[in-house]
């Protein structure tokens, strides 16, 4: 095993138990499917005061201090409905339901006007914004959406946006034939095969979403590379069989090795058939994204 493999495994391993790892290599810990068991979207009027514990609630907030968790705490019931559009947010308020500062609740309104979520306005207040307004291409809004009420439309979205991008991006990739990144691209192929040998759904986790957002950075096109959060998000929100990148196999693992060749050899259609074949590993892809007409 490389080195590197070594090094990311460690990562992703010391994300898991909620740190950060030397080699961390995303904004994000490592966000797990999610399963029967997983902590809801609270009620702002819930009458269990626990759940305005920020500090009990770990889940989606690991590694983010007070002041991100609230911003987290919030996000999450704002994109639910909880706090629906106009809804008046009083600081006071939040702070003694939440039991945080008056500083930690400026501050996190202001992340979260930041992101379209709520606007701030001398003698009317801060209130919810409508969705129109949200930056939902923002990777904590698609996070929070990808595990609340829209989850199906988010990771629908995701997908069509995905099927947009990664292709064009693998076609332009093969155009910019640096050394340096053709190995760093081979390197995450390397340890997604060691990850998937030894079941380590994490690492592969990590590597592949350094695979994609590698590919869109180096694509040319800084437009597409301002993109390379969604895909990242996206990856990191998976918890259905959309795309070939949603858990390990051997189809997957061989399909990035073809667009590893492709760009290689600087065959920009054979990486972009390449990229689309990765993302039709799973039949339920082509009843979300149909694949191209051929014409």
């Amino acid at each position: 095993m490389s080195t590197l493999a070594h090094t990311m495994m460690t990562a992703a391993r010391s994300a898991d138990s909620g740190l950060a790892g030397p080699g961390e290599l995303d904004r994000y810990p490592y966000v797990e499917a999610p399963t029967a068991g997983r902590v809801g979207i609270p009620s702002w009027d819930s009458a269990d005061p626990e759940l305005g514990r920020v500090g009990r609630r770990a889940a989606g907030s690991r590694g983010r201090g007070l002041h991100g968790q609230l911003v987290q705490q919030l996000g999450q019931m704002i994109v639910s409905g909880d706090l629906g559009a106009d809804r008046p947010l009083v600081p006071e308020e939040i702070g003694q339901r939440f039991e945080v500062s008056r500083t930690v609740v400026r501050e996190s309104l202001r992340v979260l006007e930041a992101k379209g979520l709520v606007s701030a306005r001398p003698n009317v207040g801060t209130r919810v914004r409508p969705v129109s307004d949200w930056n939902l291409l923002d990777p904590d809004i698609i996070e929070w959406r990808a595990f609340g009420p829209q989850r199906e439309d988010q990771r629908r979205e995701l997908s069509e946006l995905r099927w947009t991008i990664e292709p064009l991006a693998a076609r332009l990739a093969a155009g910019h034939g640096r050394e340096d990144v053709q190995q760093r691209l081979a390197d995450m192929v390397e340890i997604m095969g060691h990850a998937m040998a030894q079941g380590d759904a994490l690492t592969f986790s990590r590597a592949d979403a350094e695979f994609h957002s590698l590919l869109i950075q180096v694509a040319g096109n800084r437009m597409l590379e301002h993109l390379s959060g969604i895909v990242s998000a996206a990856l990191q929100v998976s918890g259905s069989p959309v795309t070939g990148c949603d858990r390990p196999n051997e189809a997957s693992l061989a399909h990035h090795a073809r667009i590893v060749d492709a760009l290689a050899a600087g065959d920009g259609t054979a990486a972009e058939t390449a990229m689309r074949q990765l993302l039709t590993v799973h039949p339920d892809v082509e009843r979300v994204v149909p694949a191209p007409r051929e014409h």
